[in-house]
């Protein structure tokens, strides 16, 4: 009795094993039917995910913003291993390639009278590069999408650090140019491919904060760092040493990645979008061009405002090409998050602001008082800790608590207050009671826009997108660099020239008049950080970032 009755309990069990089976199975088809439901409608209207994520892993944290989550893949990979030496990797390449962009200001000069090429032709040595980088920034992210990160990080590596040589090896004006030019092809591959595989590297939340916290501190930190090292090199060595440097930190960069990241090119490999691709790289090649030649020539110069204004429309279309291109060089679903858009926003505005101090700081510290260029470097030192621990702090403590909306903004009025302070620097102010408070101010500024920044444009999007999600974030802050300096420069060289108008031209009203071009500089600077602060309060989202549900950590093709 007892054997039958054991026996009648296991039939029991059986059978509501196999019902229990019948109901997962039941809910395990209906979900993938609306998984597949929402890919087919993805498709059709250009919206929501790519349907080739349906297959795909997971993109790390995806943020949770307006709308419904695409679906996620089941979880199948692991984290990088050896991640935090990826990272360290990372950052060496992104810092050669940020502080290149100053680092070669220190040694134009030198160049110049090694050379013998004139004051009009010494601007293309800085343009030639943003020229490059900046038109083809979108593309070289694409590549990486489509090509593998790994590959087109090694490739960037290498043609940077050829580049480099060429460069400081260079005979004449036109192969130093040349140079320059190629440096910006090779970092439009290298730059978009580091930023992304940082993102798909750090998939758990806590790591990707400490992560983008190093790294934005290093991405912000760069151009300082390109002042200190490229005064160091010319004034102790020579000025062809500013390009022959990169040869050493690409050479680390290029052993550290091949031996840790992992190969292979993504799963889900996106289509070119050749017209888009000509679109975008036309369109900002025309607006960086026609900012840069404001500098020599006038605003009402055709070579300025024409540029200019077809930059402007071949932008255009190339937004509206995006809205009908069947495979999207920058699909729309990247941008329109308002958090990402917020983020793009953020890096333009303060890249073009940052060059009122990096530049005519770095005039002010030589011209007025008379620092050597290794002194003028180590003025920048404090400002570069105080970036680093604010970008640290934010991206760790602040952010995950608070959210974007009020980090970035404070950073946004700090910067703009830090600059106004400068605007009573004179020819009798010293360094500790004078310039280095707003400095520091300036400092901590800049750390809190940085790092949530670059982590909230990158955060949620989709593998096969990261590429061109990184890419945007290196456009936002080259492109508007190249329009700060170039706008900066006119507006400061028009000061001077006003104010020695009905002047006698002696050295103390030549004096003055410098004084007063870096104040219009430092004031302007302010503006775009008020427009920032502005920008960034309407856009970002109010909370912390939430994952969405059901997110995982997924295999990482690099």
């Amino acid at each position: 009795m007892g054997r039958h009755t054991k026996d009648s309990v296991e039939v029991g069990r059986a059978e509501r094993i196999a019902s229990a089976s019948e109901r997962l199975s039941a809910a395990s088809a209906a979900e993938h039917a609306e998984h597949a439901e929402h890919a087919e409608h993805a498709e059709h209207t250009g919206s929501g995910a790519h349907p080739s994520t349906a297959g795909a892993p997971p993109p790390g944290v995806a943020y949770a913003g307006d709308g419904v989550p695409p679906p996620q893949a089941p979880h199948t990979g692991a984290r990088h291993e050896h991640r935090w030496l990826v990272l360290g990797v990372i950052a060496l390449a992104q810092l050669m390639v940020v502080l290149d962009a100053t680092i070669v200001n220190i040694a134009l000069p030198s160049a110049q009278q090694d050379l013998g090429f004139s004051d009009g032709n010494r601007q293309w040595i800085v343009t030639a590069y943003a020229l490059a980088f900046g038109s083809l920034l979108l593309l070289g992210g694409r590549i990486a999408d489509l090509v593998g990160r790994k590959v087109v990080f090694l490739v960037g590596l290498v043609g940077f650090a050829l580049a480099s040589a060429i460069g400081g090896a260079a005979p004449n004006f036109e192969v130093l140019v040349t140079a320059r030019a190629l440096q910006g092809v090779f970092g439009a591959l290298l730059a978009p491919a580091a930023l992304s595989l940082l993102t798909t590297t750090f998939t758990d939340p806590k790591e990707r904060a400490k992560a983008f916290g190093i790294y934005g501190a290093v991405a912000g930190t760069g151009g300082a760092v390109g002042l200190l090292l490229g005064g160091v090199l010319t004034e102790y060595l020579d000025w062809r040493w500013c390009l022959y440097v990169n040869l050493l930190f690409a050479a680390l960069a290029f052993l550290g990645a091949l031996r840790l990241l992992h190969p292979g090119a993504p799963l889900d490999r996106p289509k070119l979008d050749i017209p888009g691709t000509v679109l975008v790289s036309a369109g900002l090649f025309c607006i960086v061009y026609g900012f840069s030649n404001a500098e020599t020539h006038a605003w009402g110069s055709v070579q300025t405002w024409g540029f200019l204004a077809v930059g402007g429309v071949l932008l255009a279309a190339f937004a509206w090409w995006q809205t009908r291109a069947k495979h999207p060089l920058l699909p729309l679903r990247v941008v329109l998050d308002r958090d990402r858009a917020a983020s793009y926003l953020a890096m333009f505005i303060s890249g073009a602001g940052m060059f009122g101090v990096f530049l005519f700081l770095t005039y002010y510290l030589q011209q007025i008082l008379g620092y050597t260029p290794v002194k003028t470097g180590l003025a920048f030192l404090p400002m570069v800790f105080a970036m680093i621990v604010s970008s640290v702090v934010a991206q760790n403590k602040l952010v995950p608590r608070l959210g974007a909306k009020p980090i970035v903004p404070l950073g946004m009025g700090l910067g703009a207050a830090g600059l106004a302070w400068m605007t009573a620097l004179d020819a009798t102010s010293g360094y500790a009671g004078h310039v280095l408070p707003p400095l520091l101010v300036m400092g901590v500024g800049m750390g809190l826009i940085f790092a949530p920044a670059m982590s909230m444009a990158t955060a949620g999007v989709a593998a096969h997108d990261a590429g061109v999600a990184s890419a945007m974030v290196n456009t936002s802050q080259q492109v508007g660099g190249s329009i700060g300096t170039a706008l900066l420069n006119t507006l400061a060289t028009s000061a001077a020239t006003s104010y020695l108008v009905g002047r006698q031209p002696t050295p103390a009203a030549r004096v003055q008049a410098q004084l007063h071009s870096y104040s219009t500089a430092y004031w302007w600077s302010a503006a775009f950080f008020a427009l920032g602060l502005l920008v960034s309060v309407v856009l970002y989202r109010k909370g912390p970032p939430r994952p969405a549900v059901g997110t995982a950590e997924g295999p990482v093709h690099m």
